[in-house]
C-alpha cells in the first residue's frame, strides 16, 4: 500500500486528473453488472401466476426506541440469493405488515440484506440468514419481524424469525384461494437461520433536502 500511494503522489497532476473520469466509469459499469444479476419479484404475484414451488412468509417492521421521525419504518424490499448459482432476487414489500409469496426454484437461499423505509429516509442492513427451498410444493418460512432501533449514530436492526401457527394457517389460506391445484398438505416449515440477528443499519443515499456539508451521522 505504500508503494500505491507513493506512486499516486509521484504522478503527474494532469495525469491523475485523467485516471479519475475512468475510475468513475469504471465503478458505474460494476455497479450496473451487478444490477444486472438482480431478479426483481412483487411481494405477491398476480391471480393465476402462483405455481410450485413457492415459498410464503410475513413481514413485520416496528420501531423499538424512542420516536424522533414523523414516520414510521417500513420494509422497502428485502432480498434472498441463491447459494449455489448466487442468483439474487430482490423482493419489493413497501409495508410495515405484508405477506410474501416467492415462486422459488428448488435449491439453497440465504436472506442477505434489507431495505427499511421512512418517509423520505431509506436506511439497509447486511444479513446472513439461510433456508431451504425443498421438494414440497410450500414451503412455509415464517414471520420475520425487523425492530429498528431510533435514528442515532450506531444504529441496529433487530430481526426475529418466529413460527407463527395463526400466520401460517391464514398464509395457506390464501394460497389455496390463489391456486387450488395446490397440495397445501405437503408444506415444509424452513425458518431461515438463525433466526435472531441484530446488525447495523446504515443511512442510504440520497439523502432527502439535507445539504451534504450537514451529513454529518450515516444512520
Amino acid at each position: 500500500m505504500e508503494g500505491l500511494h507513493t506512486w499516486i503522489e509521484a504522478m503527474p497532476y494532469n495525469q491523475s486528473m485523467g485516471r479519475t473520469p475512468r475510475m468513475r466509469l469504471a465503478s458505474a459499469i460494476v455497479c450496473i453488472f451487478l444490477q444486472a444479476c438482480v431478479s426483481e419479484l412483487p411481494a405477491v404475484p398476480e391471480e393465476g401466476i402462483v405455481r410450485s414451488n413457492v415459498a410464503v412468509g410475513r413481514v413485520i417492521a416496528v420501531l423499538t426506541g424512542e420516536r424522533r421521525r414523523i414516520y414510521e419504518p417500513a420494509v422497502r424490499s428485502f432480498e434472498i440469493q441463491n447459494a449455489k448459482t448466487k442468483e439474487r432476487f430482490t423482493v419489493e414489500i413497501q409495508s410495515d405488515d405484508e405477506r410474501f409469496i416467492l415462486p422459488l426454484p428448488l435449491g439453497d437461499y440465504e436472506l442477505i440484506r434489507v431495505q427499511i423505509n421512512e418517509g423520505p429516509f431509506l436506511s439497509m442492513a447486511e444479513l446472513a440468514s439461510s433456508f431451504s427451498v425443498g421438494q414440497e410444493p410450500v414451503t412455509y418460512l415464517g414471520t420475520w419481524r425487523f425492530g429498528v432501533d431510533s435514528p442515532k449514530y450506531g444504529r441496529m436492526v433487530s430481526v426475529s424469525i418466529v413460527n407463527d401457527e395463526e400466520d401460517r394457517a391464514e398464509a395457506l389460506h390464501t394460497l389455496g384461494l390463489s391456486d387450488p391445484s395446490l397440495n397445501m398438505n405437503a408444506v415444509a416449515t424452513a425458518l431461515p437461520a438463525p433466526s435472531e440477528v441484530q446488525t447495523r443499519l446504515y443511512e442510504v443515499m440520497p439523502y432527502p433536502r439535507v445539504p451534504r456539508y450537514f451529513r454529518r451521522h450515516w444512520w
